[in-house]
């Protein structure tokens, strides 16, 4: 049996999912993109996975620097992602230098705005399909002021308004 591409894509398209912009610096340099294939893999070590094309230039430099931030993008982000998605006439190096960075542990950026960063190093790589599959073991979490978040769903940026855990005050959790 097989599956039309073009159905599978149509029916991806419906699952709603945080925007990231995934970033790495080393020896291979600095780079990053904007990422909607992240997900957890397993709290015991705690590790994540990102998904990224194989054709991608990137790919390279993410597995010779063997570092990857997760930086999830909060709704006042939209043109953020935008840019790192390549959609604006920017280089990678002007697209670091529009935006406030820190760096974390790895010594990957860390976008000072964002919702928040899990930054890892990268302990495995799988390659299936067009993409390459990147397992990061988180080493830290940085967890920013709580806001709307920005997700896509339906092919575009979609907000959720920032909803505080049952039975916390609201006021309180905004200003985490």
């Amino acid at each position: 049996m097989s599956v039309d591409r073009i159905a599978f894509r149509d029916m991806m398209s419906r699952f709603g999912v945080a925007v990231s912009v995934i970033t790495t610096d080393g020896a291979a340099g600095q780079c990053g993109f904007t990422c909607t294939a992240v997900c957890s893999v397993t709290d015991e070590p705690p590790t994540i996975l990102v998904c990224l094309n194989r054709k991608s230039q990137m790919n390279a430099v993410f597995r010779q620097n063997g570092v990857l931030c997760v930086n999830v993008l909060s709704a006042e982000q939209e043109d953020l992602s935008a840019t790192f998605a390549g959609r604006r006439d920017i280089g990678m190096a002007d697209r670091f230098a529009v935006y406030p960075w820190d760096r974390v542990a790895t010594g990957a950026p860390a976008l000072r705005d964002a919702l928040g960063a899990i930054d890892c190093e990268i302990s495995e790589t799988q390659d299936y399909g067009t993409h390459t599959i990147f397992f990061g073991r988180v080493v830290a979490i940085a967890l920013n002021q709580a806001r709307d978040a920005l997700l896509y769903l339906n092919r575009e940026y979609r907000v959720v308004p920032f909803l505080p855990p049952a039975g916390v005050d609201q006021s309180a959790a905004r200003t985490r």
